[in-house]
Parts: C-alpha cells; structure tokens; sequence
C-alpha cells in the first residue's frame, strides 16, 4: 500500500483532493485523523503541513508527497521528482515599497530582506553577485517594509493583492511554481508498479484537462476543409450519415482554441454541433 503525504489545509489540500477523486480515488474525510486509508483504493494519506513533506517523503515516512515546488525547491531534500501537476500555481518575487525607485538587482545591495524562504534567496542573490541581509520570518511577510522590519520582501505570489494591499510591488520573478508528485528514491518494486498505476490515473485526468469532445454534421464536399482546421490528438472520426451527402465529423479541441475553432467550422458549413466535456482520456 501507498503512502503519501499531502497538504493538511489550504488551496493545495483541496487541488490534492480533487485530483484524487477525479482519478477514482476515495478518501473518507475526516478533520482529525493524520492518517486516512482510501475505501477502494490500496494507499493511504498522511496530512502534514507542507513544508513537512519533502523530509516526510525523503526519510520514508511516506512513499510519496504532493507539495508545492517551492517548498520542495527550499527544503533541499533528496527525494525524486516524479511530475509536475500543473496546479496551486504562484511564483516567489521580490517586491519592494511603491515609492522606491527600484533600477535592478543591484537596489538590493545592503537591503534588508524579509522571507520564508531564504535558501532560494540566498541562492539567487549569490548568482547576482548581490550581498544582501536576509531576515527569515514566518507568516505575515508582507506587512515588514510597513513597520520598518525590512527594505523588501521575497515571497508567494499568486494574484498580486495581498502585495497592493500592503503598498507593495512586485519587481524581481525568481521562482515560478505548481504542485508536484514526489517519491521516496528507495520505493519496493512492488511499490513503484503501485506508482505506476496511480501515474496512470493521473495522466488520464490530466490529458482530459481543458479538452472538448465535439460533433458536427458537415457536408461532404467541405470535409477536407473541416478536417483541415480541426486541431484534434489524432485524426478526428468521419462517419456518413443516413442523409446522403453528409457525414458526422468528432474529434477533441482544446478549450483556449474552442471559439477560435468553432467560428471557422460554422463559416464551412458545419452544422448542428455538439460540445460534450471530457472527464478522462487514455492516451
């Protein structure tokens, strides 16, 4: 049986949960157990904080961890890195006081630097050549320029409010993050085709992301023209229908092309489409 480690809390607890169920996974929930075992699925899930499971996983406490790049990037440890899952997206920034006159990396020389995450600060002001004052704090960051704790800040961003509210800007994007699947390096062979199965599933739930299943009646002397403009994985499917000189045309579109796609379908003469979304796709 599998052990992962994920999220007790938080946007990425829920993304994690989601992602779970989405691939079959049923996971009771439950507010105040640690460790929770699925109903129906060999795997059982551990919920720490996330800076915990880089080390959880690592050490072996737990066979496998979801946890955000940044924590994983900071903590160091050596674990593998099995996916990345495209979700809990943010980045680590710089940001400084509206009023300064920011003119590069170099602003930062002397500066006093607020952050969670000083490895990757140190990391990045080493490669500048910059030699500033790191001041590690947990929590509030953001709110140090404002009582004279720092000069900047580094730390999560994710739409950019919580640095307006706090008469800050972002000016330096060290760090682009999502969530990724981690595996202790020392997993059993019996372990790994667990994995195996669950990175399966995933990639099954991932693939249908933003994908729509579409069907169309075309009339067949447009049909190389149809097909032409389809973006679909493969070759779309082309079925005649029982009225002569028409066909039924399905294929998959990605949905930031959907409207692009469609309104060239219309202008050939497609007819009487149907958008349908997709819950899995095996590849």
């Amino acid at each position: 049986m599998l052990r992962i480690a994920v999220q007790s809390k938080g946007r990425l607890y829920e993304d994690t949960m989601a992602l779970l169920s989405e691939a079959g996974i049923k996971i009771p929930s439950s507010k105040r157990t640690l460790l929770v075992e699925s109903t129906n699925y060999p795997m059982e899930v551990l919920y720490l904080r996330d800076d915990d499971i880089p080390q959880s996983v690592a050490t072996g406490v737990a066979d496998l961890g979801i946890v955000g790049e940044n924590e994983f990037v900071e903590r160091g440890e050596d674990a593998e890195v099995v996916r990345h899952l495209g979700f809990s997206k943010c980045r680590l920034s710089l940001a400084i006081p509206k009023g300064e006159n920011y003119t590069g990396v170099e602003w930062l020389e002397g500066k006093k630097i607020a952050t969670s995450y000083p490895n990757i600060l140190r990391s990045f002001l080493s490669e500048k050549g910059v030699k500033a004052k790191v001041h590690v704090i947990t929590g509030s960051v953001e709110i140090s320029p404002g009582i004279g704790l720092a000069d900047a800040i580094f730390d999560i961003v994710s739409s950019g409010s919580t640095l307006v509210s706090n008469n800050l800007r972002e000016v330096e994007v060290v760090m682009r993050s999502d969530a990724l699947l981690i595996a202790n390096k020392g997993l059993t062979e019996e372990k790994r085709a667990e994995l195996d199965d669950l990175l399966f599933r995933i990639e099954a739930v991932k693939a249908a992301e933003d994908k729509k299943y579409v069907l169309m009646n075309v009339p067949s002397e447009r049909l190389e023209d149809v097909i032409a403009v389809l973006p679909g994985a493969k070759s779309p499917t082309v079925m005649p229908l029982a009225t002569t000189g028409w066909n039924s045309v399905h294929t998959v579109i990605d949905e930031k092309r959907f409207w692009e796609v469609i309104s060239q379908l219309k202008a050939l003469g497609a007819q009487g489409i149907l958008v349908i979304p997709i819950e899995k796709m095996i590849l």
